[in-house]
């Protein structure tokens, strides 16, 4: 076309030259400027897509380190629990200890306290359920005291009464009664019948209610089970029935053998003598201590055996826990069991029939059938009154109490692993890989801690175990979530570790070299200058011609 500009050549190669070397100083610039040699898939598809995707995983890694540090977090709150919680239920320990220690001396003063709170119950006799105490069942309060005489009340439970009726029964007593002994309601709603002098101790029995007799079950109702238990009654019957004792020693009757020059009674004395036993008799003896027993290989026989062959034969041939002694001076068998023995039964025996005279914890003589089967026995709880054991029963509720409570602050965002919550930490952008923390009951009944009952050894002796088998869970717990918090940390650093990786894979694929894309800007511009002046130098052949006109 006439109106086209035509250039030469030359010129048409320098121009072109020119355009692609201010397209590159263009690019690098744009490298320059964002620091990527890939901003876009027209520039590297692959690169661009691979580093992407690099890029979207390490994301996705970073949202999970999120949730991996929270679970570090409620791992370590576990593990603050967990060293508290040890260091209360050592305290707890303690509390117990000291209780054990001194339970036994109380100053002989015998209790018999329940382990139920009647005042929920309006009506003993209509108990949820029903059947259990019935309207006019009884049951008897024998106080025997150290000498061997006992005063006995007879208790009737009537139609709508209370624990207080029963209480009031017993203390409003003016005959038998009066002086020996009391009763109460304790602040927990227990029925406690005290002693008020010392060394005697308090049977609690159905034998001999004139009227309906009070079943297990309703001494059971009444929380009186951990004293009365189920007795052989000699005729081949059973009969509700239990003696509490202060200390841990149980007293025979006195030897009716003549007395010594001396004025002692003599060890060597045949047990018929004694009037232990009726001659022609003889009889075994089974000891059962906190639930094992005991019997003795060798029967005592009235007309061959004397007091100190029963002495010698319950320490040789006994159960460990209990060590018989004569007393010379009042004529008695002492039996002195452990400072850990909390309950105790002695069961006579006799194929021929006999009357066991030994009148263990002031017992009458107890008449053993004939035949096998028959068996005389009674149970004796060792149950004393001590202020400071009340004391240290009640610090270890406290404690008790202050575990639940430390349990249930132990939470971290509504997660505790300390009352059974399990935490589940995900190590992966697709949650395939996995820890899961599992979480335990650590409350005072996950740990199998029961409110104190310290009215005797044995149970202090069981709440003591209790606790040092808690103590042994919370210390492997501990050791087990410490275990896991540093695979949880292990995982968190190597997660840190692969993002960093993933990212600097994808910066390789698409980061530019600064350095590099620097020196290709000025070589470029170096270009640029030289290629102007080409295209100027180009440009001079045509102006030459401008000179002929």
């Amino acid at each position: 076309m006439s109106g086209d500009i035509v250039l030469s050549a030359a010129l048409r190669n320098n121009l072109l030259s020119l355009q692609s070397t201010q397209r590159n100083i263009d690019t690098t610039q744009l490298r320059l400027a964002t620091g990527l040699k890939v901003n876009s898939a027209l520039d590297n598809p692959q690169n661009f897509f691979t580093a992407k995707s690099l890029n979207n995983r390490a994301s996705d890694l970073t949202r999970l380190l999120d949730g991996i540090g929270q679970s570090i977090r409620t791992i370590e709150q576990a593990n603050t629990g967990t060293e508290s919680l040890s260091q209360l239920l050592d305290q707890a320990e303690s509390i117990a200890i000291e209780a054990q220690a001194e339970i036994r001396s109380s100053e002989g003063f015998t209790r018999a306290r329940g382990n139920v709170d009647l005042t929920t119950t309006p009506d003993l006799t209509n108990i949820e359920g029903g059947g259990v105490i019935n309207a006019g069942d009884q049951f008897t309060v024998d106080v025997i005291q150290e000498d061997g005489t006992a005063a006995t009340l007879n208790i009737v439970i009537n139609a709508g009464e209370n624990v207080d009726d029963v209480v009031s029964a017993i203390n409003a007593d003016a005959g038998n009664l009066a002086d020996v002994v009391r009763a109460r309601v304790t602040d927990s709603g227990q029925l406690e019948i005290a002693s008020l002098n010392e060394n005697a101790s308090i049977r609690l029995s159905s034998a001999g209610a004139a009227g309906g007799e009070l079943s297990a079950a309703g001494f059971a109702a009444l929380g009186l089970d951990t004293i009365v238990g189920v007795e052989d009654d000699g005729a081949g019957g059973f009969t509700p029935g239990g003696t509490a004792v202060a200390g841990n020693t149980l007293i025979s009757a006195a030897s009716a053998a003549p007395v010594a020059a001396n004025g002692e009674f003599e060890a060597s004395a045949l047990l018929v003598d004694a009037g232990f036993l009726g001659a022609g008799e003889d009889v075994s003896l089974e000891l059962t201590i906190d639930g094992t027993t005991t019997t003795l290989p060798t029967a005592l026989n009235a007309d061959t055996d004397t007091i100190q062959d029963v002495v010698d034969r319950i320490n040789n041939e006994g159960p460990e826990g209990v060590e018989a002694s004569f007393n010379t001076d009042t004529g008695r068998i002492e039996l002195e069991f452990a400072q850990s023995v909390g309950q105790v039964e002695l069961q006579f025996s006799s194929a021929a029939g006999a009357t066991s005279n030994f009148g263990f914890g002031g017992l009458a003589a107890q008449a053993v059938g004939a035949g096998a089967g028959n068996e005389a026995s009674e149970q004796f709880t060792f149950d004393g009154v001590n202020p400071d054991v009340d004391q240290f029963e009640e610090d270890f509720n406290n404690v008790r109490d202050q575990i639940d409570q430390l349990v249930e602050d132990s939470n971290y965002r509504g997660v505790n692993l300390l009352s059974g919550d399990d935490l589940t930490t995900f190590f992966n952008e697709d949650r395939s890989n996995t820890l899961t923390t599992e979480g335990v009951d650590f409350t005072s009944l996950g740990l199998g801690i029961e409110e104190g009952d310290f009215t005797n050894a044995n149970n202090v002796q069981q709440a003591i175990d209790s606790i040092r088998e808690s103590i042994g869970d919370v210390r492997n717990f501990g050791q087990s979530i410490a275990n896991d918090l540093s695979i949880v940390q292990f995982r968190r650093d190597f997660t840190e570790q692969t993002i960093n990786t993933l990212q600097s894979g994808a910066d390789d694929l698409v980061v530019a070299d600064q350095n590099e894309e620097g020196a290709n800007l000025l070589s470029l511009q170096t270009r640029q200058a030289l290629g102007t002046t080409s295209l100027s130098l180009a440009a001079q052949s045509q102006q030459s011609v401008l000179r002929l006109f």
